[in-house]
């Protein structure tokens, strides 16, 4: 099978809730399409084994990988097998050296020391530059409720910010190629991409997205040297 709903959700980044041990995902409130709300929802602590998350973050994002995303309308666009052919795969898409990746912990003591910090430095500075944020993922809703973050009705919003192929288990069904999730945020003089990914993902994928290798003989750094080698 493959990730229900992937696509792409474009709008204005407006606030933010950073997660919790109760509710490991960093929340974003954004406005897209005349001014609808949305919540972005993304992860910051594994339900699996080991729980920290591999984030990478690039400030020098090759803008030839978003020249379709500026013409996008705002609000959420679908993708279903790469079309249209801006769906994120880490793996064959060259977005970025995955042996670059870090773990980090979801919320721990101090300053810019763990994921939330990470996240809340950029979403920080897109609200203070009025950035706009493309989140891609799997969209949710509209609901028959108000949204359990931030009020609005009818709630909906994007989910599976991160890598969504290499799972084994209950995840395996949610495998699939240029459907991996991700943040890209398009200041007027920049853009930044932050991806994630868990560390019981395997970076050895068949065509559907499965693993060809477990983790352990096929992780985020030997990915990564395959990577720099080409």
């Amino acid at each position: 099978m493959s990730l229900y709903n992937y696509g792409v959700l474009k709008g204005i980044p407006v606030r933010a809730l950073p997660g919790s041990d109760k509710s490991p995902h960093y929340q974003i409130l954004v406005h897209g399409e005349n001014g609808n709300p949305y919540r972005i929802a993304v992860n910051i602590k594994s339900q699996g084994y080991p729980s920290d998350v591999l984030y990478y973050v690039d400030e020098q994002v090759d803008t030839e990988k978003t020249e379709e995303l500026m013409n996008l309308p705002y609000g959420f666009t679908p993708i279903r097998d790469n079309k249209p052919p801006i769906g994120i795969d880490f793996i064959r898409g060259n977005w970025f050296d995955p042996a670059k990746m870090t773990a980090l912990p979801p919320d721990v003591d101090g300053p810019n020391n763990d994921l939330n910090d990470q996240i809340n430095h950029y979403l920080n500075e897109a609200f203070q530059r009025e950035a706009i944020i493309y989140a891609f993922g799997a969209k949710w809703g509209p609901e028959k409720k108000a949204d359990g973050y931030f009020g609005f009705v009818p709630g909906q919003g994007i989910h599976d910010i991160h890598m969504n192929q290499g799972n084994e288990g209950r995840w395996e069904r949610d495998n699939g190629t240029y459907q991996d999730g991700g943040l890209l945020l398009q200041f007027k003089d920049k853009w930044v991409s932050i991806f994630l990914a868990f560390q019981s993902q395997s970076w050895c994928t068949d065509d559907l997205g499965n693993p060809l290798k477990p983790v352990e003989e096929c992780n985020h750094v030997d990915a990564g040297s395959k990577v720099a080698k080409r």
